[in-house]
């Protein structure tokens, strides 16, 4: 074993791409995680299943929403760079208004915003749900009705979209230019690929601007820990290789790798940019 991960950090080195990453899981703290999961697969395209044979979680067909219970609710304002997650929706006015029908709680109505998508008035729709422990739930008009996206917050999106290509092989697209749309800066920004999410990264700007009492004091981002989305996780193919080939590259190894609880699966934690928790799950999400 010890001669294949000097193999793979010997052509990672010499410029080769870096093993591509997939898409594990969302962790959240849930102050009751059985509610929380009869909330998720009863508003979205998600089903109950058991992570690793053994823990209730949320499946989102190619990845896991996993929960861990807390005491007390934990932080959802928005001061960390996890912003909020979500779906899609084919028909975004009608299953709007199922979700209404349905009891579904909202902190912002859906919206028209076809012109920050560059599309013609009355064509792209969004929605927050409230959601259990006030985590921030997007619906958007989408070419599906699945899970769909992370949407993120950074200092420098260009440095952070560029640092999930470089260190995990990310696809997608990097906007250098500032822009501003009604009132609030939605770029410098990153819209890049992992698997079938969608992971998107606006400046911190635009919460200085849409948040201005939470934001005025404000320096720096909250590390997501403990707060309601408490981490993203990706899965690797190799967690014994990646963890030397990361920290070779910068990347500081917050956990070392241990057994996840309840489970014989080995994960590791490491600190993303703007001081999100990233957890590394040995294997793919969608064979656990």
């Amino acid at each position: 074993m010890r001669v294949l991960t000097l193999i793979a950090f010997c052509v990672f080195a010499l410029g080769q791409e870096p093993p591509k990453a997939h898409f594990h899981h969302i962790h959240l703290n849930a102050t009751d995680p059985a509610a929380a999961i009869r909330f998720y697969t009863g508003k979205f395209d998600c089903e109950k299943g058991k992570f690793a044979g053994q823990i209730d979680a949320v499946r989102t067909q190619q990845s896991w929403i996993l929960f861990t219970k807390v005491k007390d609710a934990p932080p959802s304002d928005i001061v960390s760079a996890i912003w909020h997650f979500g779906w899609g929706a084919e028909d975004m006015r009608v299953a709007y208004r199922k979700q209404l029908d349905s009891g579904t709680p909202f902190q912002t109505p859906i919206t028209d915003i076809s012109g920050l998508a560059g599309k013609p008035p009355g064509s792209f729709f969004f929605a927050y749900v409230d959601g259990p422990d006030h985590a921030l739930i997007e619906l958007n008009t989408a070419s599906h009705d699945r899970f769909g996206h992370v949407h993120l917050l950074s200092e420098d999106p260009v440095a952070a979209g560029e640092w999930y290509k470089k260190h995990f092989g990310l696809t997608g697209y990097i906007g250098r230019q500032p822009r501003v749309y009604h009132g609030v800066q939605v770029e410098p920004f990153a819209s890049l690929m992992m698997d079938n999410v969608n992971i998107i990264i606006f400046p911190v700007g635009y919460a200085r601007d849409a948040l201005p009492d939470l934001w005025k004091d404000r320096k720096t981002f909250e590390s997501t820990k403990g707060r309601v989305v408490d981490h993203l996780a990706f899965g690797v193919d190799d967690l014994r290789g990646t963890q030397p080939r990361l920290q070779s590259g910068g990347v500081k190894v917050t956990e070392p790798s241990a057994n996840i609880r309840g489970s014989r699966i080995r994960s590791a934690f490491i600190q993303g940019p703007d001081r999100i928790r990233i957890e590394l799950v040995e294997g793919q999400a969608y064979t656990q």
